[in-house]
């Protein structure tokens, strides 16, 4: 395997990440903060392909929304705070409950009821 081979797989394992501002400026320190929550989505599924976050400002309202593609699906989120820090913590707490609630539907339950047959 070629080092450009490797490189390119290497690549393919990292999640695709779109972070864009409306009426808002993305400065390296706030996308780093985006990058770094989206860590604990990670942890949580490794099958996340492609995440796109939109960060709005209208007046006071401080907007993050998100799309994240999984294998089989996609998961929509979106938190408004006052704060645009705050915002994108709410944000990643409700991607992070439905990553968690489309996994548990991806687990296999019937090999559960099985069991429950042969010690009933």
């Amino acid at each position: 395997m070629s080092a450009q081979s490797q490189s390119v797989t290497a690549l393919e394992k990292i999640m695709q990440l779109n972070v864009t501002g409306h009426h808002v400026d993305i400065t390296i320190a706030l996308r780093k903060y985006v990058v770094n929550k989206l860590e604990k989505i990670e942890r949580h599924f490794d099958n996340v392909s492609d995440v796109h976050c939109i960060l709005t400002v209208e007046k006071l309202r401080h907007k993050a929304e998100a799309t994240v593609s999984l294998n089989g699906g996609k998961i929509y989120a979106d938190s408004t705070e006052e704060d645009m820090y705050a915002a994108i913590d709410g944000l990643i707490d409700k991607l992070d409950r439905q990553v968690k609630k489309y996994k548990e539907k991806l687990a296999d339950h019937h090999a559960r009821e099985n069991n429950k047959r042969n010690f009933g």
